[in-house]
């Protein structure tokens, strides 16, 4: 008898690989938000040395830039985490490695990160 009380075994892959994508959603929730939180942190001290009531000209650009050199990096860090973990999973003759490390980032298996 499999997990919900099915004994069917497509059912119960169907369970595993919705509880996956919820993982999955979860993890880029998760991670969406440290990035947001990083972001914040490291680019509004960066960008913004005098907080008052409205953003000048300088201030904005600064932060638009200093954002989409963040969000650049994060990816290309995302991507290559998800590799290096492939790598490691092939080279241990599995994939679930692989789904872990998507789960770790929020990506789709073999996908990219928090933006693509």
């Amino acid at each position: 008898m499999s997990m919900f009380g099915s004994s069917s075994n497509k059912s119960s892959e169907d369970v595993k690989t919705a509880l996956v994508r919820q993982l999955q959603q979860e993890a880029a929730m998760t991670n969406a938000r440290a990035l947001i939180g990083k972001i914040n942190e490291h680019c509004f001290d960066a960008c913004v040395p005098a907080p008052g009531s409205s953003l000048s000209s300088k201030e904005s650009g600064c932060l638009s830039s200093c954002m989409e050199k963040y969000i650049a990096m994060w990816n290309i860090t995302s991507r290559t985490y998800v590799a290096r973990v492939g790598q490691e999973s092939k080279r241990m003759g599995g994939q679930d490695a692989s789904a872990i490390a998507s789960m770790a980032t929020g990506a789709p298996e073999g996908g990219s990160g928090v933006m693509g």
